[in-house]
């Protein structure tokens, strides 16, 4: 079952986001709306907007009011990729070129400002300082996580309380933050909207998990890059963890670098698979996953509460 599926409901109002989406980056420049429009042509499961919409189900639903926060959240995300594929020089995004391997990095760099910049732009339309507080500190947030993911390149002996504050600030504070949002703007009690923000957070936790284990598990064709690009990258994730922990794989691991070839990669990554570090990931991210259904539980019954954990359990079960 494909994820649309889930919240079909919605389909309307994600089609008022998509075209708000295209809108907002439509910049004066030639250039920066090229290089704007091609990351956003490149698609994305929206999966932060869809998140956003939910949350507002909660409460008092108002497109013209949320369809704001969606958009801001989205952008944010856009933005955040962008500067992520200058990181890690990253030549694909969702099987497209990415801005930065089409243009070059100052292109890349100036376009990510700028759709972030759009992001607060928009934001300033809703009128609510909670709002405002709950996505600056998850900016905060994020851009530290940025941080901490380039001090940690190549850094095989990080310990796993590091990769979880990691990935929280990463991928799972933006989710946790989308969720929340949505719900506040549309006046959902604020025990209610802390669910949705913990809820949020756990799913993130999950759905990172998830795709660090893809790195290893999926075909170049699902991933939109070939396999094992996170760790030639120098990005130390679960499975890499859970696979040092065997001496002869850590030292294997910790020959990697930059300009390694790729049959000596393939070897290691299948060390990794052989170690049994999948099967414990996909453990945590279960644990995650788990949690993040108990915390629905205790949300008002409708239908936006089942397409939250279809959702949900779809993010966590995804192919491995």
């Amino acid at each position: 079952m494909k994820m649309k599926l889930m919240y079909t409901y919605l389909n309307s109002d994600l089609m008022i986001i998509e075209k708000e989406l295209e809108e907002t980056i439509n910049a004066e420049s030639h250039l920066l709306r090229q290089a704007s429009l091609h990351l956003l042509k490149a698609g994305g499961k929206r999966i932060r907007p869809v998140f956003v919409l939910l949350g507002g189900k909660f409460g008092n639903y108002d497109i013209d009011v949320i369809k704001n926060v969606a958009v801001s959240l989205e952008l944010i995300h856009m933005a955040s990729l962008v500067h992520d594929d200058v990181i890690d020089d990253a030549e694909l995004r969702r099987g497209q070129p990415t801005i930065k391997a089409k243009w070059d990095n100052r292109i890349a760099m100036y376009t990510g400002d700028y759709i972030f910049a759009r992001a607060l732009e928009l934001m300033t339309k809703i009128q609510n300082p909670l709002a405002h507080k709950i996505l600056s500190d998850t900016i905060v947030e994020l851009s530290v996580g940025e941080i901490e993911q380039i001090k940690d390149k190549y850094n095989f002996d990080q310990n796993l309380r590091r990769y979880l504050l990691r990935i929280k600030r990463k991928t799972a504070l933006l989710i946790a933050a989308s969720c929340q949002l949505g719900a506040v703007v549309s006046g959902v009690p604020e025990e209610d909207h802390r669910k949705l923000y913990r809820f949020g957070y756990y799913v993130g936790m999950s759905f990172q998990i998830t795709d660090d284990i893809l790195d290893f598990t999926g075909t170049e064709k699902e991933l939109g890059k070939p396999a094992g690009g996170d760790l030639l990258q120098g990005n130390v994730t679960l499975p890499v963890l859970y696979a040092m922990e065997d001496e002869k794989v850590r030292n294997k691991i910790k020959t990697v670098h930059e300009g390694m070839g790729r049959e000596e990669l393939d070897g290691i990554l299948a060390l990794i698979r052989e170690s049994g570090a999948i099967e414990r990931s996909i453990a945590l991210s279960d644990r995650y996953l788990d949690k993040a259904l108990a915390i629905l539980e205790e949300l008002p019954a409708n239908k936006a509460k089942k397409s939250l954990k279809d959702i949900a359990k779809f993010i966590g079960k995804r192919k491995y």
